[in-house]
């Protein structure tokens, strides 16, 4: 199949929607697709708000049209809805092509702790967004009904993957910290709820891995952390696997990579139970949910390091790529009936 991945968000971005579609199109390219993306590369840009790190496309919709019209794919994904997003959507609905898309952030949530935007609307929009969409894809089932019940159609789950040749407990950081090592990593911003972690009175040394528009407010008033800002592949996985427990405070993400990232590396869970956790960890064996999340962390210290690892190699990205490719050949078996049903019409003698 001729695949066509339409984001705003790509590299040199460090977030999971990145990482799932480097991963996903690395896959589908082994698997033999021929897989093209369109993102923000090669449109002017501005920073996003709030978020500089973010680039966002500045009438983009010539360019986009453009690209899709020439590369005449069997399936079209579009995988955010920001400008590149939103142009790639106009161009399929203006020709009548038919499109997938995902639902990778909760993105309301995310806005009403910046803005004092209500959750229903941009929950509105989104389901404008997402409607005329053969296929809407998220992360987890928990996340498929959630959506449903806001009333999103047509949604299917697409999973997420570790890659456990870098994710794996085998070269840990030696640290001369006291023990126990509370570690998270991720973006620094403030819908991740990272400052209730640093809050807890818990025994032992915080750690935090990543980089983001909270990084330095956090850094002045906690500043018996430590803040090693953003790491990556081996260094990152290095960095995690020295952890004792990996504190997990966010209440809004879907999904929750590095929940994979850090089991993989023997590193039991403390998160609270909600959608991301609740269908990542398995509560008691890779980690412990619970509304008290120092309680959380006490009990995940007592859990077998092996048991994360040998939940994690069983998520692999090949298998959710595959997954992937179905959806996608779903896609184009309605393009191929559109197309069909264009020439029928256009040749009827009636």
């Amino acid at each position: 199949m001729k695949i066509v991945i339409v984001t705003d968000a790509w590299e040199p971005q460090v977030n999971g929607v990145v990482r799932t579609l480097k991963q996903t199109f690395n896959h589908l390219v082994e698997m033999g697709h021929d897989v093209f993306l369109i993102s923000s590369e090669g449109h002017r840009t501005i920073p996003c708000p709030s978020y500089p790190s973010i680039p966002l496309a500045l009438f983009p919709a010539k360019k986009v049209s453009a690209d899709l019209k020439l590369m005449d794919a069997d399936a079209i994904h579009i995988a955010t809805e920001g400008p590149i997003g939103s142009a790639a959507r106009r161009w399929c609905i203006r020709n009548e092509v038919a499109f997938t898309t995902s639902y990778h952030t909760q993105f309301p949530e995310y806005l009403r702790l910046r803005l004092p935007i209500p959750i229903k609307l941009t929950y509105w929009w989104l389901k404008k967004f997402h409607r005329r969409a053969e296929r809407t894809l998220v992360p987890t089932e928990s996340m498929r009904k959630r959506l449903i019940d806001r009333g999103f159609n047509n949604v299917h789950v697409w999973g997420r993957g570790v890659d456990t040749s870098i994710f794996k407990p085998d070269y840990p950081q030696q640290l001369d910290l006291p023990g126990p090592i509370l570690l998270n990593m991720g973006r620094v911003a403030v819908e991740k709820n990272i400052e209730v972690f640093l809050q807890q009175d818990i025994a032992g040394s915080k750690v935090i891995v990543g980089d983001g528009p909270d990084l330095e407010m956090l850094k002045k008033r906690y500043p018996d952390v430590l803040f090693i800002g953003a790491k990556f592949g081996d260094e990152l996985a290095s960095w995690v696997a020295a952890a004792d427990v990996f504190v997990f405070p966010s209440k809004t993400d879907t999904f929750g990579l590095v929940l994979l990232e850090a089991m993989a590396c023997g590193v039991p869970v403390a998160a609270y139970p909600v959608t991301g956790p609740n269908d990542v960890v398995m509560d008691g064996v890779t980690g412990i949910l619970n509304d008290n999340l120092g309680e959380a962390v006490r009990k995940a210290l007592l859990l077998n390091p092996q048991d994360c690892i040998d939940y994690a190699i069983k998520n692999s990205w090949q298998a959710c790529s595959e997954v992937f490719a179905g959806h996608m050949y779903d896609n184009s078996l309605s393009k191929s009936r559109d197309d069909t049903q264009a020439i029928t019409t256009q040749f009827d003698p009636s």
